[in-house]
This record gives C-alpha cells, sequence and structure tokens, in this order.
C-alpha cells in the first residue's frame, strides 16, 4: 500500500524573514493591507489574521512590519524540497506552501514511519522552517490532514475515519461552494461524500468530485516529481555582519543539507566541497575567503561532513565581517553503497579509518597529516618521501627482499666505538651481511655506505652503517634506522 507524507509550512510567509527577527520580535506580514501572518509575541499584543495595519499600529506600535514576498518564498520552499530529496526522489510541491514525499520504498530504510516523520522535522527545523506533517495512503489525504494541524492514518479505514471529520473548507475545489454546502447542512467531508454525486456534480462541477475522490483513494492521482539539478550551487545572506567563523556554522548547515538532498537526490557522492566567504561590496569590496573541505573518501552523510565543516571553521581566523555564504559541490562521483559484513570487523572499518582521517585533516591541517610515499631511490633518506595523506600520487614500489626498518632518522646518527664495536646504549652486535648502496651522483649527492642489522643488548634492532673510506682511515659508524 502506498503511503505519502504531506508537509504544511503555515508560517512560510512570516519565516522566510527570520534572520531578521527573533523569538522576542513582534514580527507581522501583510498581504493587500492585511494580517496575513504573525509572530507569538504580536499574537500576545493582539494581532490577529485580517486586521488591517492602523488596527497592528495601534496595539502593538514597536511591531516590524513586512510585505509578502512571494519570490521568497517560493526559493524557501524549493529550498526545503531539496532538502527533503534524501528521504525519496519522489517529491511534489503542492498547493498552499505544502509539499508532498512519496515514501513508500523509503520506511524500512529510515526505521518506520515514526522515525521518517521525526527526521523530516528535524531536516525542516534546521531550515528554520515550522511544519505540520501529515501520512495517509493517499497524496490529498495527507494534504488534508497536513492542513488541519497534522495526523497519521496508516490504513484506508483510518484515512476514512479522519477525513470524514475534517471540515469543508479545507478542501480546495468546496470553497467557492461553501455557503451553498452550508445552508445544505453539510460541514465536514463526510457529509459531502454521503451527498448524491449527481446532482453534487451538476452544482459543483467536476472537479470537486475529483477532488474527493482522491482524497478517499478512489481515483488517481498525478504529480509533476521534482527533479535536482545537475550541478549543485546555493547561497544565503546573513542577517548581520558575522565577525567570528563559528557563527557561521548554522547558516552553513542549512546549506550544507540541501546538499545532502541533492546528493542523494543524484546518488552521487562528494569528494571536495568549496565554501565562500562573502565580505563587504561596494567602494570598500574585499574579495571571497575561500574555504576548501577535500576528504579522503568521497562521502553523502550529513553528520560526517557537517563534523568537517566545524572543524575547519574552528581553525578558521576570519580577515573582515561575512555578510553572506555560497556552497558548491566542486568535485562529485557515484555513490558506492558500501556492503555489509555478517561480522563486524575489529578496530571499526575502512570507512571509519578514513572519517577518521579526514577529521584529522580538517582539525590539524592538511600539511600535518602525512603518508607515506616511498620513492624510487637506492638512497634511503631520499627513498623515504612522505605526502599529505589526501594527496592520491601513487608511490614507487619498495624494493623487494630487503629489511627496511619502521622507523628512519632524519639524519643519521653517529655512533661511538666500545671495543672496536659500534655503541648506542648498548655494545651492537652484527647480526646480518652487508648491504652496500653506491648512488646520487647525478644530483652531486652521492653516498658509498655499507649497512647492517645490528642488535643490543636489549635484543632491539638497529639499521646502522658504515661509510666507505680509504683502506687506512677509521671507518665512523652511525645510526640511521629502528626496527619494529
Amino acid at each position: 500500500m502506498p503511503l505519502w507524507i504531506a508537509l504544511h509550512l503555515p508560517q512560510l510567509p512570516l519565516e522566510v524573514f527570520r534572520p531578521h527577527w527573533s523569538a522576542e520580535t513582534a514580527a507581522v506580514v501583510f498581504e493587500h493591507d492585511r494580517v496575513l501572518a504573525f509572530s507569538a509575541p504580536a499574537h500576545e499584543a493582539g494581532v490577529k489574521p485580517a486586521m488591517r495595519r492602523a488596527g497592528v499600529l495601534l496595539l502593538a506600535g514597536h511591531a516590524v512590519l513586512y510585505e509578502r514576498d512571494p519570490q521568497r518564498e517560493t526559493q524557501a520552499l524549493h529550498d526545503a524540497a531539496m532538502a527533503l530529496l534524501q528521504y525519496s526522489p519522489m517529491l511534489a510541491i503542492a498547493e498552499e506552501a505544502s509539499l508532498l514525499i512519496d515514501v513508500s520504498a523509503s520506511l524500512r530504510l529510515f526505521g518506520g514511519i515514526r522515525r521518517l516523520c521525526h527526521r523530516i522535522r528535524q531536516t525542516v527545523s534546521l531550515l528554520g522552517l515550522s511544519v505540520h506533517l501529515g501520512c495517509a495512503p493517499t497524496a490529498q489525504a495527507a494534504w488534508l490532514l497536513a492542513r488541519n494541524g497534522g495526523a497519521r492514518a496508516l490504513s484506508m479505514r483510518t484515512l476514512a475515519r479522519l477525513v470524514d471529520r475534517l471540515p469543508l473548507h479545507l478542501l480546495p475545489a468546496a470553497r467557492p461552494h461553501q455557503q451553498w454546502l452550508q445552508g445544505a447542512g453539510c460541514r465536514s467531508l463526510g457529509q459531502l461524500r454521503r451527498l448524491p454525486r449527481p446532482g453534487l456534480q451538476r452544482r459543483c462541477g467536476l472537479p470537486l468530485l475529483k477532488a474527493l475522490d482522491c482524497a478517499y483513494g478512489q481515483a488517481p492521482e498525478l504529480f509533476d516529481w521534482i527533479a535536482a539539478p545537475p550541478a549543485f550551487h546555493t547561497r544565503i545572506e546573513l542577517p548581520d555582519r558575522i565577525e567570528h567563523a563559528e557563527a557561521l556554522l548554522f547558516a552553513a548547515q542549512r546549506l550544507l543539507i540541501q546538499m545532502t538532498g541533492w546528493l542523494n537526490a543524484r546518488q552521487l557522492a562528494v569528494n571536495r566541497i568549496g565554501l565562500k566567504l562573502e565580505h563587504e561590496r561596494g567602494r570598500q569590496a574585499i574579495a571571497p575567503t575561500p574555504l576548501d573541505i577535500l576528504l579522503a573518501e568521497a562521502s553523502w552523510h550529513e553528520e560526517h561532513l557537517l563534523r568537517l565543516l566545524k572543524e575547519r571553521l574552528t581553525q578558521l581566523a576570519l580577515t573582515a565581517p561575512v555578510i553572506a555564504l555560497s556552497l558548491e559541490a566542486s568535485q562529485v562521483e557515484a555513490m558506492a553503497i558500501p556492503s555489509q559484513s555478517l561480522f563486524p570487523e575489529p578496530g571499526g572499518t575502512q570507512e571509519d579509518h578514513r572519517r577518521l582521517i579526514e577529521l584529522l585533516v580538517a582539525r590539524l591541517g592538511a600539511d600535518a597529516v602525512l603518508q607515506a610515499a616511498p620513492q624510487a631511490d637506492h638512497r634511503p633518506e631520499a627513498a623515504n618521501a612522505w605526502t599529505p595523506v589526501l594527496q592520491t600520487a601513487a608511490p614507487s614500489p619498495l624494493p623487494a627482499n630487503l629489511p627496511r626498518p619502521t622507523w628512519l632518522h632524519r639524519q643519521a646518527l653517529a655512533l661511538p666505538m666500545r671495543d672496536h664495536r659500534p655503541f648506542y646504549g648498548s655494545v651492537l652486535t652484527i647480526v646480518s651481511p652487508p648491504e652496500r648502496i653506491e648512488a646520487g651522483w647525478w644530483d652531486a649527492q652521492a653516498i658509498a655506505r655499507d649497512y647492517f642489522i645490528a642488535e643490543g643488548r636489549d635484543h632491539a634492532h638497529y639499521w646502522i652503517y658504515r661509510e666507505r673510506i680509504g683502506r687506512h682511515a677509521q671507518a665512523h659508524w652511525y645510526l640511521h634506522g629502528l626496527f619494529g
């Protein structure tokens, strides 16, 4: 059986101005000089729907007044839809600031309808919007339940019972005929459904019957699904000049949630995220501050990406106040769903290890987290190279069948002699044949050494060498590496 979730955003005309008012502000939105929406402090002051501007100023002279902005509402609804694409690709924009989501195939993935509704509420709340959720086997019924404040009907029997109780004015097709229907004693959708259909069709038309049948699952429903764009780039204006990088996290999180929905809709994972911090414009214009986030492995998980973004913003020192943010998915690849093993690996999975590396890079910087990148050179100090862990340069193969120490000193340590043998904590005993290395003549850094593995009294093993010098000169020993 199909299952739909409808989201109604009752305060959308007001909440699109949320960056410009706080919870304590008496904010009011007008449409054609009539009150359309208002905040809780304005309601406490006595502001009511459809009140004129003069009455609002009389009751709440300190109120902040706005004119309705349909363009902002459309953009906010589109942003919410983009963020919700992570729950289902079958998402459509409905009338009266509403969204419809077919979650029939998503219930098992998100742990059932209750957990899914909870996650959807959290996502919409992070976008700064309030929402009423309705759930039903038909989209029209879910929309009606959401418009009435929210309810869940998980079966057709429950759907019929709940929809029958809804007031008549909730159905848009019934509003033009509401006065005549109420005069006939019809005040709910259940009473409307029990009226004779031929007479109802003659007086009210076919659209009313069609909307009624769609609500009760007796007629098919058609929708235009939202399609995610081929590339992702979004921008947000900040309510004020932000001077501390950590204060940007909330606004950046709103952009990141939208990108997560886009990634899931396109079945992509992101390798590189580009965040731009925009500063002053005009005569004192300052170039935007770029902030790139590199990932060791492509990801699409909101929690992980947000954690990396938080670490980078914590380490960032702003050169000028920020007035806007823009986010771009700079580099993406096809999403690779990880396979689940029957028995979990001890110590964490490879994905856990990569996430730890990404977190360390975000916290310490790319130059502080390195990986071994051995080079094709016989000289140990030249072959032992290190590169940033997120760099994808292919290392050269190590010498075959030759022991090499785990730790190599950056500069070899000269060893004193005791009883004609090298000394390091104790007298060292040679336990391997020599390995002669002669190289570097091509770059004026020639070496000529004989390497040995030596053992101390504590049974630790060391990599030491003796410089090849003249026959009668005294040999000098050096410690170059330590075996694990």
